[in-house]
């Protein structure tokens, strides 16, 4: 299991807390420090949209200056997302073939089985 974001997001924080509470193993996998490939980013595109994974309530967007911005696609968002990895929705948790976007501990007691 793999979950990438950035180490001072507090969901992120929120996320990483419950795998170890919960004594699941992953690797972490942070954006600013480890950088993300495009090809990531259309890896998790198969599983779930990009209107989920682009996260249009964060600081970054407010602060994003691109006249793309007001035409986006899908094509559009994964060059954003490429060039401004934080406007990803964190956490991205990649476990096995599947993709979660989002800390909602209910939905990983779910999904996990804890």
């Amino acid at each position: 299991m793999i979950v990438y974001g950035i180490k001072n997001c507090d969901t992120v924080k929120k996320a990483r807390r419950w795998f170890e509470a919960n004594s699941l193993e992953f690797e972490f996998h942070d954006f600013r420090a480890d950088g993300l490939e495009q090809k990531t980013i259309e890896l998790w595109l198969k599983k779930v949209p990009w209107e989920l994974l682009l996260n249009k309530r964060g600081q970054t967007w407010r602060n994003l200056e691109d006249p793309r911005k007001d035409k986006l696609d899908q094509l559009i968002a994964i060059e954003l997302m490429v060039a401004n990895p934080t406007l990803i929705k964190r956490p991205v948790v990649s476990y096995k073939n599947d993709v979660m976007v989002g800390f909602k501990e209910q939905d990983y007691v779910t999904y996990f089985g804890k």
